[in-house]
């Protein structure tokens, strides 16, 4: 994250902010944009904005939805304590409604074939993180350390379908056992969630009662086994392009 800026602090300049100099990325299906936020003349970042409005309509997922599945990945991730998802929230911009999330400058001297190696606990985090929200595209230059040090996973727009979608590059760990600390924090969303009477008001407003049903059984099913999931050969179970 920027060095000057915290956590709290990005959230509300994000939420607040006055968008200024939005410009086009030319990468990608959807119509998104890379923008300033800025409040005054001292405090500005800036965010990646996907409005509503830009979304390519798809034949699996409901439209205008992609905007919703990448705040409530923000929240899940956040909710886990796991903290790899940029500062995200949902407001008005220049094109309507959609998801703005704080830009994270990477460090191009590092590819996913170096994560794999270096940073096999953070790649376990987000692998188990993608089994969770069902995540149908989760592709190697959608994960990258930052110029901070610290690694990030972004484009979570595809995930949280009720119908089994997981697509991803990352099968390293196919039925490895889920290392403990993350088995715990599973353990603590799921007592969470049953203290609010098992439903998540917190995803409600961005998900479908199917989607959340979904969720919750996908991680009851991985407190249950322990493990991470096996690789189906008959499925599609990579993403395209893979990278």
């Amino acid at each position: 994250m920027h060095s000057e800026i915290s956590l709290p602090e990005a959230l509300k300049l994000l939420h607040d902010g006055e968008i200024s100099r939005w410009e086009p990325l030319f990468w990608g299906s959807n119509g998104n944009f890379i923008v300033e936020v800025h409040e005054g003349d001292e405090r500005r970042l800036l965010a990646i904005y996907k409005p509503r409005s830009g979304e390519r309509p798809l034949w699996d997922f409901p439209r205008g939805t992609l905007y919703k599945r990448e705040y409530a990945s923000y929240l899940f991730c956040t909710l886990l304590g796991w903290n790899f998802i940029p500062p995200t929230v949902i407001r008005e911009g220049p094109r309507g409604i959609g998801s703005l999330q704080l830009y994270i400058e990477p460090d191009l001297t590092v590819d996913y074939s170096t994560l794999q190696k270096k940073h096999v606990e953070e790649i376990q985090r987000i692998c188990l993180f993608d089994i969770l929200v069902n995540n149908a595209d989760r592709k190697a230059g959608h994960i990258f350390r930052g110029t901070d040090g610290k690694i990030w996973a972004i484009d979570h727009g595809l995930t949280f379908h009720a119908e089994p979608k997981l697509r991803t590059v990352i099968w390293d760990f196919c039925n490895h056992p889920a290392p403990p600390e993350l088995f715990r924090d599973l353990q603590k969303i799921l007592k969470h969630l049953h203290r609010r009477e098992g439903t998540p008001d917190w995803l409600s407003p961005w998900l479908e009662a199917r989607e959340i049903e979904a969720l919750l059984a996908r991680l009851r099913r991985i407190l249950k086994t322990g493990r991470f999931p096996n690789f189906d050969p008959r499925a599609r179970n990579i993403p395209w392009p893979f990278d």
